[in-house]
């Protein structure tokens, strides 16, 4: 099924006002897209590689990665092999809260 771009809109939309209502995390789409990186991506991640990923500055993802983590949404480690690098690591919270986004998501896909 193709949707239409206004029908994708509505989706997006039906999908941002549902997670509002039912109090999930207030993220930036900067915070999400940095998430869904994470966790629909292979491993490792290092913050230097997901600045290059989604072209965004160091200090950007570093900023976007403080709430996040904060959140319990992902984690750093010092990468042990190069102590230099630090690895970004989805966490259980991250993982339960993506799969309810995702099938909140696909409920309001069902209802268009």
């Amino acid at each position: 099924m193709k949707l239409e771009p206004n029908d994708v809109l509505k989706l997006w939309r039906s999908v941002m006002v549902t997670a509002l209502r039912n109090d999930l995390p207030d993220l930036t789409a900067r915070q999400f897209a940095l998430l869904l990186q994470v966790y629909t991506t292979p491993q490792p991640h290092t913050v230097r590689g997901i600045a290059k990923e989604l072209n965004m500055s160091k200090p950007a993802v570093t900023r976007a990665l403080d709430r996040l983590e904060k959140l319990d949404l992902l984690r750093r480690k010092v990468d042990e092999s190069d102590r230099r690098s630090i690895l970004v690591q989805r966490s259980i919270v991250g993982s339960v809260f993506l799969r309810d986004f995702a099938d909140m998501a696909s409920k309001q896909a069902l209802e268009l």
